[in-house]
């Protein structure tokens, strides 16, 4: 990621470090994602960030796997998030780690807070527990159990550890201040009982510390001087700086916090996420309308078009709604570059053209990009018999209507120019079924030696040389900006129109050597790409990645 036209408050922080001299070793950050679910557009910019922040002042990111809850986590969820971060372009090297690795050390550190009278284990249920927590106005009340003796506390806790107790009867409480202002600091749990095997460790531990613990002790034993973390980890802050202040650790990583991504037309709750996938609402965690890394990708983003929005839209202390055309902004201006462009009509109408030779075919010479000129051009076939878009004709088409018409001309791309002359209709429903039109000869390449001039371009492929295909036309998952704004069900936002498949579509021809997750223009419909798991050559399938323009600026926020 190249941040270096983006100036932010982190930047300024890092610089500064380096200029006192307090990372002689040089800087040091991670991603320190939990393997219970699959990374989304969020993670990105935290993602691009850590990796990023290293790779500008030379020094080093983790990869970190936070796996302290056996319950939800698993095996596939470090691999998919293994591959989403190589894909976005990013190599931890030889530095992947996993607190799951740390156990031992983090089972010493609480021994060590127990020995120092700074922890306990308590009997208390977690509901009880709740109730003398207190509330943001009410301190909270000391357990009963609060000052064990400390030989006590250690031989209950190894017996923890032994497994002599069943799920919930006591966990192992930090022993810091029940009536502080900060409610993390409110004797917070730092172990329970879950004898549920770990995907990694598996039966070798029946007590498992707490995110909070693990975390910041994790970063301390991997030397990170920077520790990134989204606002909400803010007011965590304290509890991690006391965990480190009362123990030894080998470094004393700085946690410095930055608003995450709030995407509008999206929800990025893991928990939402994963009942949009439970309840058929999407196809999966890659269907290509939802916010995972693996959803974008398969759609057709690129890892470029992410971390150049990830760049555009920097970093900030408050949060604050990106509006989602940003995103579609920045694979618009790649692809606007980079994508060849091909001719495909989604809504097949039949044009004859009477007066071209029913024998004759001929090849036309179409540019690849009509502002590269490197990327070459190719042939396409032109015949009698051609398709073009339905709604790309109107019978009773009003003046400013610069598309087909009855007695009106226009050019097709590459070709000539057709006048209509003849419409067919369904007996029965009226529907158009074909249209008969005249050629001019002279006009090979679409431009007339008379120099008139037509104001409609029209895309379209050769009947007996099209392919068909399958077009799937993704839009936005949500009809409104922010579905969790009001007292609506959220589900209720979701935008029925959010995908249509279109199976009798009609590609040119060598759209069938197309590559999975190779990306084109079909001219004048949007930008596409070649679905990364259902293409096959004789069965194309591609994704609508975004239109050519934001059709939502039109409409305003719904």
């Amino acid at each position: 990621m190249n941040n270096s036209t983006t100036t932010h408050f982190i930047r300024k922080i890092i610089e500064d470090d380096i200029a006192q001299g307090r990372c002689p070793a040089g800087i040091h950050t991670r991603f320190p994602p939990e393997p219970n679910g699959y990374l989304h557009i969020g993670h990105a910019k935290a993602i691009c960030l850590n990796f990023g922040m290293a790779t500008e002042y030379q020094g080093k990111c983790n990869l970190r796997f936070d796996d302290t809850n056996p319950e939800k986590e698993d095996l596939k969820y470090v691999e998919a998030i293994q591959e989403d971060v190589r894909w976005l372009g990013f190599d931890w090297e030889d530095r992947l780690f996993f607190a799951s690795d740390y156990f031992t050390r983090l089972f010493e550190f609480a021994v060590a807070l127990i020995e120092q009278g700074k922890a306990y284990v308590d009997a208390l249920s977690a509901e009880q527990m709740r109730e003398y927590r207190g509330t943001l106005t009410e301190p909270g009340v000391d357990s009963p159990y609060r000052e064990r003796p400390v030989a006590e506390n250690l031989d209950l806790f190894r017996r923890m550890k032994a497994g002599e107790f069943a799920d919930g009867e006591l966990s192992l409480r930090a022993k810091i201040d029940m009536r502080a202002p900060n409610l993390n600091l409110r004797d917070p749990v730092i172990y329970r009982i879950r004898r549920t095997p770990h995907y990694r460790a598996g039966a070798a531990w029946c007590i498992y510390p707490m995110y909070d613990f693990t975390h910041c002790l994790s970063d301390a034993l991997e030397h990170v001087t920077h520790s990134l973390c989204s606002l909400e980890f803010e007011d965590h802050r304290p509890l991690y700086d006391w965990f480190i202040d009362n123990l030894d650790t080998p470094a004393r990583p700085r946690q410095y916090e930055f608003a995450r991504l709030n995407l509008e037309y999206t929800v990025l709750s893991k928990r939402k996420l994963v009942e949009l996938v439970e309840g058929g609402y999407v196809r999966g965690w890659d269907d290509p309308r939802m916010p995972t890394l693996s959803g974008l990708r398969r759609r057709g983003f690129t890892p470029h078009s992410l971390r150049t929005f990830c760049a555009r839209i920097g970093l900030t202390k408050n949060d604050t709604w990106i509006d989602a055309s940003m995103l579609e902004h920045a694979i618009r201006d790649e692809l606007g570059v980079t994508a060849p462009r091909r001719m495909a009509v989604l809504r097949p109408l039949k044009v004859v053209i009477d007066n071209y030779p029913d024998d004759q075919e001929e090849l036309l010479d179409a540019a690849n990009h009509p502002q590269d000129p490197s990327m070459g051009t190719r042939q396409i076939p032109f015949g009698k018999v051609l398709y073009i878009e339905q709604d790309d004709f109107m019978e009773d088409a009003p003046r400013k209507f610069f598309r087909l018409a009855p007695g009106r001309e226009v050019r097709l791309r590459y070709a000539y120019f057709i006048t209509c002359n003849e419409v067919i209709k369904d007996a029965a429903s009226g529907a158009v079924l074909e249209l008969r039109c005249s050629y001019d000869p002279a006009t090979r390449g679409g431009n007339a030696p008379d120099g008139r001039k037509v104001k409609g371009t029209l895309h379209w492929v050769s009947a007996r040389h099209a392919q068909l295909a399958q077009a799937r036309l993704y839009d936005r998952l949500f009809a409104v900006a922010n579905p969790d704004q009001g007292k609506q069900d959220w589900k209720s936002c979701l935008n029925p129109a959010s995908l249509e498949i279109l199976d009798d579509c009609l590609i040119e021809p060598d759209l069938t050597q197309a590559a999975p997750e190779q990306r084109f223009q079909f001219e004048r419909l949007g930008y596409f790409c070649a679905d990364r798991q259902d293409w096959q050559p004789d069965h194309p399938v591609f994704n609508r990645i975004v239109t050519l323009r934001d059709s939502w600026a039109k409409m305003g926020k719904r």
